[in-house]
C-alpha cells in the first residue's frame, strides 16, 4: 500500500476547497497557495484545518 502523498490533514486539495468555500475565492485562493508552498519535504506537516 502506497503512504498518502500529502504530509498536511487535510490534504492540500481539500484544503482549498474549504478554504475557497468559506473565504471566497480570493482569499481562499490566496490561503490554498500559501499551503501549497508549504507542502515540501522539510516541513513537519500534521494536522492543519481552515480556520
Amino acid at each position: 500500500m502506497k503512504a498518502p502523498c500529502c504530509i498536511f490533514e487535510p490534504s492540500c486539495s481539500i484544503y482549498a476547497i474549504q478554504a475557497i468555500e468559506k473565504y471566497g475565492a480570493i482569499k481562499g485562493g490566496f490561503m490554498a497557495i500559501k499551503r501549497i508552498l508549504r507542502c515540501h519535504p522539510y516541513h513537519k506537516g500534521g494536522y492543519d484545518p481552515v480556520k
